[in-house]
């Protein structure tokens, strides 16, 4: 909040500081609320075992201050469950409700609790209440936009308590008890008004103050704006702006109380803090940034944060708990902000500042990223072009802003695929945020995120007609729908991927899907169909004289007739395999090559071939200098000598792995999967 405020004559005045952690009144709803959670349920009173947690509901409209509210019953009783309080929102400021999976996911992920990629909303619903079976916790539903969304999050124990906040009744969820909010009572309601004013002003015309809460019917939110707008005014008596609500226009005679005072505020801003106001129905989940805001207005970043403090202390913006400077618009000002901004600007300036704020945040993200790549003169260079403001000082705070602005950064991509007129900038931003989630997060931690984000690319490509982007966007989802267990899914992802890249012409993503489908079979099981995927792949790559992968794929292959028991075509491609590698120079995937023949004559009953296989194998793990990959070996070693006979020199070929690992335990490789993950890749190309 900025330290100076401007009265009408111009002449800058101290403003008032406001206490935001102070509550007032609701002693009468606090008190009912408390009851309400000792009074026996319909289920009860019947004789039988309530199936789920009670649910108290705090009704009232936006601005009534059902939040706070809710937030102070929730501390008040927050002793009676040992295990915490889980919070979740439930729609955004505009209005638009937040999906049952992605609250879900957000409550298991407060547990602690994974909540793989793309998981079905009922699975996650079904992980969220088998959590809370055991746990004695309270939830916060925040702004429920109807009652199907609090019933899927609903635990199945009576040792839980939710608590719903929504602007009407919850209707369809059995035993809920209402509190319905009005106003506050008058003595609330002035002290709400001091804390902006301060005493003096209140204290020498107790009736114009009254008069103003008259006008306000106790509603917070209006009783907010009229502070902030009398903190800005010291000169001006409370009477004034009493006056000025009862002698409103007729036309704002049937509006609330709030859209009034709202609009008295609103009409005396500068014209340039009015429209950045207006503009700001446009920021993303209803937050913003100085740099959402100078995109919007066309401003400096600087002018864009004085501009947003002063409408903070005027009560029109939330300055969000945050590191970074970072502001909330007020879920019940948003309609009044989004009718002022399709009555007063024209809609192509209100695409105009969309576009203005989707490229703002391409070249953020383009900077996020670029810090992590400083090894790269390209990246430097590309960095150091950038304008100072774009500029991040170091990785750690480029990973901050990441972290903060996540939810808006999401939600701007998934309004400007809705918007469906900046689909080129959706797709360059979609880009960017994979690739700076990728670079800060990490594609296992991030991949909740990035699943959402390739199906936004779909939508796009599907919608625009664009093959290749349709075929990247698959590949990545068929990718994420395999690690987390739903092979079958990846393999639909992957077959329609394989028709798109083959629609687009592109060498790239065929190949790549052939490989992908060749192995989601042999997750499958089906080792026939995953060594045929695997061979068409592999003309692919030597049709294109691609030698490397090539290679890799003759290893794949050795691999599924490993797990067929087809040993004598194994070996065979396991051999073409390592003549691959050793022609290409990789001297690390040559030893991986040797130790995978070597256990495939294991396999075969052929120990003596397998002993010397193996000892070349060591040798080129000890040029490759790969230190487990030569422990494990001299394991393999140790076993194939225990099975001929000679005990002595399996221990001392344990001994040595024993050394080279120190403390840190060998891993398994006495399973032919080893042999898989040796050689699969998964990760799509920067291209994608």
């Amino acid at each position: 909040m900025t330290d100076q405020a401007v009265d009408p004559d111009g002449a800058e005045q101290a403003a008032h500081p406001v206490s935001e952690d102070r509550f007032l009144g609701r002693t009468r709803e606090l008190k009912e609320l408390r009851a309400d959670i000792e009074r026996a349920g319909l289920d009860t009173l019947s004789g039988r075992k309530a199936p789920r947690a009670r649910v108290l509901l705090i009704a009232g409209r936006p601005g009534s201050g059902r939040t706070r509210l809710a937030e102070e019953f929730v501390r008040q009783v927050a002793d009676r469950y040992p295990d915490g309080v889980l919070r979740a929102r439930l729609s955004e400021p505009a209005g638009t409700p937040v999906p049952v999976e992605q609250a879900a996911r957000d409550l298991l992920g407060a547990l602690g609790l994974p909540a793989p990629a793309g998981a079905a909303e009922e699975d996650l619903t079904a992980a969220l209440r088998a959590a809370l079976a055991d746990r004695r916790t309270l939830l916060l539903l925040d702004d429920a936009a109807g009652a199907d969304q609090v019933d899927a999050l609903l635990p199945e124990t009576p040792d839980c308590l939710v608590v719903a906040v929504s602007q009407g009744p919850l209707t369809g969820i059995s035993d809920v008890r209402p509190c319905t909010l009005g106003g506050l009572d008058t003595k609330s309601a002035l002290q709400l008004l001091t804390g902006h004013t301060g005493s003096v002003r209140i204290t020498v015309d107790p009736r114009s103050a009254e008069s103003l809460v008259e006008a306000c019917q106790g509603h917070p939110a209006a009783l907010v704006l009229a502070g902030g707008w009398l903190a800005a005014r010291p000169k001006v008596a409370v009477s004034d702006l009493a006056k000025r609500l009862h002698a409103g226009p007729e036309e704002s005679a049937d509006a609330g109380p709030l859209s009034r005072v709202f609009r008295l505020v609103y009409d005396q801003l500068p014209g340039p803090a009015a429209r950045m106001l207006r503009l700001l129905c446009l920021a993303p989940a209803g937050l913003a940034d100085p740099h959402t805001a100078s995109a919007l207005a066309g401003c400096s970043v600087d002018a864009a944060r004085t501009t947003l403090d002063d409408l903070v202390a005027l009560g029109l913006l939330r300055a969000v708990d945050s590191p970074l400077p970072q502001y909330e618009v007020p879920g019940c000002l948003h309609p009044l902000l989004r009718a002022l901004a399709e009555s007063q600007e024209r809609p192509a300036e209100l695409q105009l500042a969309r576009a203005r704020m989707l490229e703002r945040t391409v070249r953020l993200l383009q900077s996020c990223r670029a810090i992590t790549e400083t090894d790269s003169p390209q990246a430097r260079e590309k960095l150091n072009g950038m304008p100072p403001a774009l500029r991040f000082p170091n990785p750690r705070a480029a990973a901050d802003w990441l972290r903060i602005r996540r939810p808006a950064l999401l939600a701007s991509a998934r309004l400007a695929v809705a918007d469906g007129e900046l689909d080129t900038l959706a797709r360059r931003l979609m880009s960017q945020l994979v690739r700076a989630l990728a670079a800060h997060v990490g594609t296992q931690a991030a991949a909740p995120d990035l699943y959402g984000v390739h199906n936004l690319v779909l939508d796009v490509a599907e919608r625009r007609g664009l093959p290749r982007e349709k075929a990247a966007a698959l590949l990545n989802l068929g990718d994420l729908d395999a690690q987390t267990g739903r092979t079958r899914d990846a393999l639909v992802r992957y077959r329609a991927a394989l028709d798109a890249g083959r629609e687009a012409n592109d060498p790239y993503a065929t190949g790549r899907a052939m490989e992908s489908v060749g192995g989601a079979y042999q997750e499958l099981g089906d080792h026939d169909r995953a060594a045929d995927w695997f061979g068409r792949a592999l003309a692919e790559r030597l049709a294109r004289g691609e030698r490397p992968e090539a290679a890799r794929l003759y290893g794949r292959i050795g691999t599924a007739h490993t797990y067929a028991g087809r040993y004598g075509e194994a070996l065979r491609n396991w051999r073409a395999a390592l003549a691959g590698y050793r022609r290409s120079g990789d001297v690390a995937a040559s030893a991986r090559a040797l130790s995978e023949i070597a256990r495939v004559q294991e396999y075969a009953g052929r120990p003596e071939e397998s002993l010397r296989t193996c000892q070349e194998a060591v040798e080129w793990a000890r040029r490759a200098e790969d230190a487990r990959l030569q422990a494990a070996l001299q394991l393999r070693l140790a076993d194939t000598l225990d099975r001929l006979g000679d005990p002595a020199a399996a221990r001392l070929h344990r001994a040595a792995a024993e050394r080279m690992l120190g403390e840190e335990p060998p891993e398994d490789d006495s399973e032919p999967e080893q042999a898989a993950n040796a050689c699969e890749i998964r990760t799509a190309s920067s291209e994608d």
